[in-house]
């Protein structure tokens, strides 16, 4: 019998996304609670990088602004197609 543990994988890569869903996930309920279109003002904020698009409500400001908008589109691409 062996003792040896199995050995764990992981992915950068999803951990970063699901990092990401995350954020996002917590910008739109906020944008959403202070009565805003979520989807409206995440494009205009993707779009224009402007972060007024995004509430200050719940720190949503804050953290939108930890996520690289390109790499935010790659994400959101690779999803859309490959979901």
């Amino acid at each position: 019998m062996s003792n040896v543990d199995p050995t764990i994988s992981f992915s950068i890569r999803e951990d970063r996304e699901r990092e990401v869903k995350e954020t996002l996930t917590s910008v739109y309920e906020a944008l959403l609670e202070k009565g805003y279109n979520p989807i409206n003002q995440l494009v205009g904020y993707i779009l224009s990088e402007d972060p007024t698009y995004i509430t200050t409500h719940n720190n949503a400001r804050g953290l939108i602004r930890h996520i690289d908008r390109d790499e935010l589109l790659q994400i959101l691409v690779r999803n859309y197609l490959e979901g």
